[in-house]
């Protein structure tokens, strides 16, 4: 599958919700959005960015994690002009969603990283790490150690791990060979 001419098919932030979105789930959607806040520091790094990123997000809009997580990287988009997100539904985009199963299923939202030429750069999703150790540490009986705090809100802690992701990403595409050959840089 030519994964960059199916990205170019996908649906901008908006367009997934005013085609998928319950009135409810939109505003959830849009509560969320509202209480995501960047940081300085944040932008200035997302507008350091100069590789074209290409994302391809698998998501629902009744999904719970879709509507905690996915605001986040509208607010990304646009800081940075570079981040080209596009939104596919789970169910309806099943042949999309069977060629990045997570941990065994159609689990979203998954995001699937592209260079510029339609190259997979990497994948992330469901979760972040912080919500998975706030989860496991809900769990009832024993567990192991969720790990140390990186301080902050969950929500302050998983706006941070998607910028991480984010940031990987665009490093990786700005220190590549073959785009900065192709760049002249």
């Amino acid at each position: 599958m030519d994964l960059l001419a199916r990205h170019h098919s996908g649906l901008t932030y908006t367009a997934f919700l005013d085609r998928y979105a319950t009135p409810e789930q939109r505003r959830r959607w849009d509560d969320v959005h509202a209480a995501v806040h960047l940081t300085t520091g944040q932008r200035e790094l997302l507008l350091q960015f100069t590789r074209r990123m290409p994302v391809l997000v698998l998501a629902g809009a009744w999904c719970g994690d879709c509507i905690q997580q996915c605001p986040i990287f509208d607010h990304f988009a646009s800081v940075c002009d570079w981040i080209d997100v596009r939104y596919f539904d789970r169910d309806a985009d099943a042949d999309l969603m069977q060629m990045f199963p997570t941990c065994g299923g159609a689990r979203v939202p998954t995001l699937v990283f592209l260079s510029e030429d339609g190259h997979i750069c990497g994948r992330y999703g469901d979760r972040t790490l912080a919500k998975y150790r706030d989860m496991v540490s809900r769990l009832d009986g024993s567990a192991c150690s969720t790990g140390l705090p990186i301080g902050g809100s969950l929500a302050e802690q998983v706006v941070q791990e998607w910028l991480n992701e984010f940031e990987r990403i665009q490093w990786m595409l700005r220190t590549s060979t073959r785009l900065r050959q192709l760049h002249g840089d």
